[in-house]
């Protein structure tokens, strides 16, 4: 298990989940990452397809299972500072013991941050299964500028050190040691320190953190076990060991492994309300928000505008929608905001740049707000000890207390008075006031779909389809289809349908794309061949809705069929029509039976109704899902699977029907 801030392996920075979170360095893990389960719960609702993750039996393990990598060892000593500066040293083996394990760890990386970090790297090499050692020579070693820091390099100066290792076969170990000295802290007089394994199996990994005596540092550790403090020389010295076997998998759809997994979070600050001090002071010492083009700016926007909410939404739908979202997450950079006038120059800017240029126009109007700090990620709760990281706080959003109203304006495809679904149901640091507060668990969302089919004599079906977004999932959807090409847009329609598992033409209509707020419709007309057989028996699938209604949400829930994890889960109201005509020339053999399913999260009704007259079947579904929050227990999953089980199966009901004459 390494440290993300350290080093990071091959393709699935295997190394470790976050860097070095001494408030020094705060490189955290990938927001595709981060969130993947949390958004495959959301995504299942809305009308986007995405394929699903393996479930539970499909995947086969046994006990004796060579693991692809291991930590053999893996020891940092940090050296830290009154003043927060530090010096880190890292000495770490890891061994690959498939080739998969040789993707991981052939190729590794060390971010630093060239404007205020040196790194100097002690060791590099390979070491064979028969012992031989193959040191890296100087041409494997390159220095690249981080992706993401390359689009805004004024806001960010980040660099990969890759070192590539020669001769990495099964067996193999790497080895890779090296120093790196931060002489600026990013935030004066701080350290902070978050680390999380990375799921490979560690037979040994230290942390050692060397402060001054008079120093405290306070500590959140579950499964590292912490090592008496040795103080010498006017200096303390805390050491954390861990060790761990083969992990259990994460289940799909489960939230991020340290909301019950192993943790441990050192930091120089006593608590919460230290926390926000230490951001509120530097964060406020920006003369331009009182810029006279802030000021004109936010006049202009709101000109004709009354009342405090219609005015907020303006501005921060022009945020949104203007200022570009850089994401350089929370303390990867300086824990400071960039200037508010900046900010509106370059039009693009970071999560506590968007809080500092959104806060200003507010201001300019007279509205008051204040900054936010929370997680973005599949986290439900923060460490009792304050800092950055992956699973900690990594993210600012704003709050305008005369609205009572959180405001995310790096989230463009959210409307005003929602928030993305990645930071509801979160403890959040309020800087201002310096206490815990907590994000809404819940927020409406609801969607309505209609599907009308008129199959001819020939069997070929013209569809017609209407899907309608309400709540916080309408301006997802509209926001999709704002940014698609034509041609892209089509091809979404065409997956749609796909998605369904049907085969014919699509063609995509959409209400007005430049509406910001407010429920959000789409249609869909084409037709699908041979959908009825002309001779023989067909089974025609009962549908409802296309992609992303009640079916997408059920079978994303039911992704495994036993939980031990926590998994996400976000609730929503669905109601689905189908309006099928069929031809004359089959008749009905049979029909599903009407169902009802009421427990105390979940209410489902379905009826079938055919006229053999007008030769019209009707079917009328609708779910209604309440958790009461978004990260839901395994007990839950075990009370609630019956139900899902019985809703899937009328989800997946079919209509027969015989064509004339067969038997």
């Amino acid at each position: 298990m390494m440290l993300r801030a350290r080093v990071f392996a091959g393709r699935t920075a295997a190394l470790a989940p976050v860097r070095s979170v001494h408030v020094a360095a705060l490189p955290v893990a990938p927001l595709a990452v981060w969130c993947a389960a949390l958004f495959a719960a959301l995504l299942a609702a809305c009308s986007i397809a995405w394929p699903l993750s393996a479930v539970a039996d499909e995947i086969v393990t046994t006990s004796d299972e060579r693991a692809p990598t291991t930590i053999e060892r893996d020891v940092h000593l940090f050296t830290i500072q009154k003043d927060g500066s530090v010096e880190e040293h890292d000495d770490t083996v890891l061994r690959a013991g498939t080739a998969s394990g040789v993707d991981e760890i052939a190729q590794r990386y060390v971010w630093f941050n060239k404007d205020i970090e040196q790194v100097q790297l002690l060791a590099a090499e390979t070491i064979a299964p028969d012992g031989s050692v193959h040191p890296v020579g100087p041409e494997a070693i390159r220095d690249v500028q981080e992706p993401r820091s390359a689009g805004a390099p004024s806001f960010e100066d980040g660099v990969l050190r890759t070192v590539i290792f020669p001769g990495v076969e099964p067996g193999a170990r790497v080895h890779l040691a090296f120093r790196k000295t931060r002489v600026k802290p990013l935030q004066a007089g701080t350290f902070a320190y978050l680390v999380e394994p990375t799921r490979e199996p560690v037979e040994l990994q230290r942390l050692i953190f060397d402060l001054p005596a008079d120093v405290p540092l306070y500590v959140d550790a579950r499964g590292y076990v912490a090592l008496p403090p040795v103080t010498s020389n006017g200096r303390t010295r805390y050491e954390f060991d861990y060790r761990h076997g083969p992990y259990a998998r994460l289940e799909a759809g489960a939230v991020g492994y340290a909301n019950w997994g192993d943790r441990l979070m050192v930091s120089t600050v006593p608590d919460f309300a230290s926390f926000a001090e230490r951001y509120r002071g530097p964060a406020a010492n920006d003369a331009t928000r009182s810029d006279p083009a802030i000021a004109r700016l936010a006049q202009s926007l709101t000109a004709g505008l009354a009342d405090p909410r219609a005015k907020a939404r303006a501005l921060y739908d022009w945020m949104r929608l203007n200022i570009r979202y850089v994401a350089l997450f929370l303390g990867e950079t300086a824990a400071v905001p960039h200037k508010a006038a900046d900010i509106l120059r370059n039009r693009y800017g970071d999560c506590k740049d968007h809080v500092a240029l959104y806060g200003a126009l507010l201001a300019a109007l007279g509205i008051r707000s204040e900054p936010v700090l929370l997680n973005l990620g599949p986290y439900y709760s923060l460490p009792s000890v304050p800092g950055y990281g992956t699973s900690a706080i990594n993210h600012a959003i704003i709050w305008i207390p005369e609205l009572s109203q959180f405001a995310d304006t790096t989230a463009g495809g959210t409307e005003f008075g929602y928030l993305p679904a990645s930071v509801m149901d979160r403890p959040v640091l309020l800087v201002d006031d310096g206490v815990l507060a907590r994000t809404p668990a819940t927020q409406p969302r609801e969607r309505t779909a209609r599907v009308q089919i008129d199959i001819d004599e020939n069997g070929t079906a013209n569809y017609a389809y209407r899907v309608e977004d309400a709540g916080f999932t309408a301006e997802v959807e509209r926001n999709t289809l704002r940014r698609a090409t034509q041609q892209s847009a089509q091809q979404i329609a065409a997956s749609r349908l796909l998605h369904a598992g049907l085969h014919g033409s699509a063609q995509l209509q959409t209400d007005d794309l430049a509406a910001t707020s407010g429920p959000f419709a789409t249609s869909m007309q084409g037709t699908v061949p041979h959908l009825i057989w002309q001779d023989g028996t067909t089974a025609v699938p009962a549908l409802t809705s296309l992609s992303g209604g009640m079916a997408s949400q059920v079978e994303t829930w039911l992704a495994e069929p036993v939980r031990t994890q926590p998994w996400a889960c976000i609730g929503g109201e669905f109601d689905e029509t189908l309006e099928m005509t069929l031809p004359r020339f089959v008749r009905v053999s049979d029909v599903p039976a009407d169902s009802t399913v009421e427990d105390r999260m979940l209410t489902f009704s379905s009826q079938y109704v055919f006229d053999p007259a007008t030769r019209a079947l009707q079917v009328r579904r609708h779910l209604r899902a309440a958790f009461g929050h978004q990260m839901c227990s395994a007990d839950e999953f075990a009370a609630l699977r019956d139900d899902l089980v019985r809703i899937e199966r009328d989800l997946d009901a079919e209509v027969v029907v015989k064509a004339a004459g067969a038997k």
